[in-house]
């Protein structure tokens, strides 16, 4: 398509997975299946549930079809996205209210899943932690899957797609976006809908595909073989671009793919800058499954491994043997390298067999995470038995999240405590080098390290939620996410007197949350004084090979005069400026 007699449309998203790509727009439109709404006769209802029970049997094959090929192409990791699609099949929250309104309210099979759809994605909205809110769209998923087989029609149909396709979409299903990267023929992807976490973004980045996500509504602005130039790191689109704007989008590609392979080539050799500062690069995690990959992507440690999918898609709370069993696992594997990992970071509405608390008006300051865990102490004493026990099998750090005071770091701390007497009692094994820090994550926290740093063996920033409870917004809500500003000077106040207070007191201080593995960020966390950053496998050889290239008293230098300046804008301004001009001009 010529490019010359059309205007260039320029879009904005948000960058998913790395990479410059140019190519064809293939649009893939799975229109959400109209629902029918019936009421029932009485002698309907029986042979209802049984369409119902039907349907989710049918349902259930086909997903257990899907992983079984996923996981032959694309390994267990992908796999374990359809598993949760099965679990949420089986789920009495989704099984047994339909079969109560089938029965109660005498309404078809179709409706009832989509009710109940609505309901369940409601709790999801509920969810602090960015990664389980985006799993909201499972809910769509799965009920989509269902009333479609109520309705006999077509599921997984399959599409042909071009070489070199940018494919847009208002949303992908996981296994879309799983049986798509696996064709070999996709060069991008670009969906209206989701965030860093959703399914896309995760696909993507294990293919190393770049992909751009929640762009508004970029499926209705590109049309089928409009000229689509993307950038995943910026979260640029450009629709129709001159031959000058695709020269630039080329030579960016070109650069950035010479700049992985060096990165690759040194990615086990330890983050040293130039005039000899140390950084540990370590990386996050939710599955064990992980582990391969981020030690081939040279990372040194786990600097931070999520619990919560234990208490997810299931009826009961896991228990302390299920505890044990995943975090020595986990230990295990990474052979004496450190490994952090955090307690339940859940509010009560998502932890399965409890008697749910009021609803929250605003779940994100609530009861939950060591809050909850203070109000659930059984619960939360399981979870560091567990601990306890597994830190026999390695290098343990136990990381309590949402602090806002000392108290609350006392009681945790007491906690573990009396679990640690009781089982050393009991004759026990256990670790005599366990850590216990703080997820430095709340203004209140950051604002008296000092303090905190007096009594947590170290500190995790998580900038995900610091940056928002800083700025007061929310950044899911589009009105108020362009505020979300990581070099906000106010941001960037308080990551020093985090910084300070650690070192004042002779604590390591490390970062968990998504600024630590953006390279655009690596020399200002240099210049900090970080001593750990903990990112995605595939972020850790390209920062790392950013840190090996720089000198931490120039990034003091870059530090220092952005801080001179007065707006986020100025500020990110100059920093990108001086990465463009130290990086790619240094680059072959």
């Amino acid at each position: 398509m010529s490019t010359q007699a059309t205007p260039t449309l320029s879009l904005k998203g948000i960058g998913a997975s790395p990479g410059v790509t140019v190519g064809n727009a293939f649009i893939l439109d799975r229109k959400r299946v109209r629902t029918p709404k019936l009421r029932l006769a009485e002698a309907e209802v029986e042979p209802e549930r049984q369409r119902m029970k039907m349907a989710l049997e049918l349902s259930d094959g086909q997903l257990a079809e899907l992983k079984d090929q996923i996981s032959r192409a694309e390994g267990h990791d992908h796999a374990l996205i359809l598993e949760a699609h099965r679990l949420m099949l089986h789920d009495p929250m989704l099984v047994d209210e339909v079969d109560r309104l089938i029965i109660e309210d005498r309404i078809n099979a179709e409706w009832a899943v989509r009710r109940v759809a609505r309901k369940l994605k409601h709790l999801f909205d509920n969810i602090p932690d960015e990664y389980f809110r985006e799993r909201r769209s499972d809910v769509d998923y799965v009920a989509d899957r269902v009333v479609r087989n109520l309705m006999g029609q077509e599921v997984d149909e399959e599409v042909e797609i071009p070489d070199n396709a940018i494919v847009v979409a208002h949303d992908l299903s996981p296994a879309d976006a799983a049986m798509m990267a696996r064709s070999g023929r996709v060069g991008g992807f670009i969906t209206d809908l989701g965030g860093q976490t959703s399914h896309t973004a995760i696909v993507a980045r294990a293919r190393e595909t770049p992909a751009v996500v929640g762009a508004g509504r970029a499926s209705e602005q590109i049309s089928p073989g409009d000229l689509v130039a993307l950038d995943g790191e910026t979260g640029v689109i450009l629709v129709n671009p001159t031959p000058e704007q695709i020269a630039l989008f080329q030579e960016a590609r070109r650069v950035r793919q010479e700049s992985e392979q060096l990165a690759l080539r040194t990615k086990d050799l330890p983050a040293v800058s130039t005039d000899e500062y140390r950084i540990r690069l370590n990386g996050n995690m939710e599955f064990p499954e992980e582990i391969p990959s981020l030690l081939a992507h040279g990372a040194e440690g786990i600097g931070l491994y999520r619990t919560e999918f234990m208490f997810l898609d299931r009826k009961t709370v896991p228990t302390e043997e299920e505890h044990y069993r995943a975090y020595k696992q986990v230990l295990e594997s990474m052979g004496g390298r450190p490994v952090t990992i955090r307690t339940l970071d859940l509010g009560g509405d998502k932890v399965p067999g409890k008697t749910k608390h009021e609803k929250e008006p605003n779940p994100a300051m609530g009861l939950r995470a060591i809050r909850y865990c203070l109000a659930n102490r059984e619960l939360f004493r399981a979870q560091l038995r567990a601990l306890l026990r597994a830190s026999a099998h390695g290098n343990l750090r136990i990381m309590v999240p949402l602090i806002s005071g000392v108290s609350e770091l006392r009681e945790a701390r007491s906690e573990l405590e009396a679990c640690r007497t009781a089982l050393s009692r009991a004759g026990v094994r256990i670790g005599n080098r366990i850590q216990v820090g703080i997820m430095v994550e709340t203004p209140s926290a950051a604002l008296i390290a000092d303090r905190l740093a007096q009594e947590a063996d170290f500190f995790s920033v998580g900038t995900n939620d610091l940056i928002q409870y800083t700025m007061a917004i929310d950044r899911q809500n589009r009105d108020v996410a362009y505020l979300y500003k990581p070099l906000h000077l106010a941001v960037l106040r308080s990551l020093q007197n985090i910084v300070g207070a650690a070192k004042a007191a002779g604590i390591p201080v490390s970062m968990c949350g998504e600024m630590a593995g953006d390279p655009l960020y690596a020399l200002v966390l240099l210049a900090l004084g970080f001593d750990e950053l903990s990112m995605t496998a595939g972020q850790v050889p390209l920062v790392k090979n950013l840190l090996r290239r720089s000198s931490r008293a120039e990034a003091v230098g870059l530090l220092n005069a952005a801080m001179e300046l007065t707006t986020a804008e100025e500020i990110e301004r100059h920093i990108r400026t001086e990465m463009e001009r130290r990086f790619l001009a240094a680059d072959p």
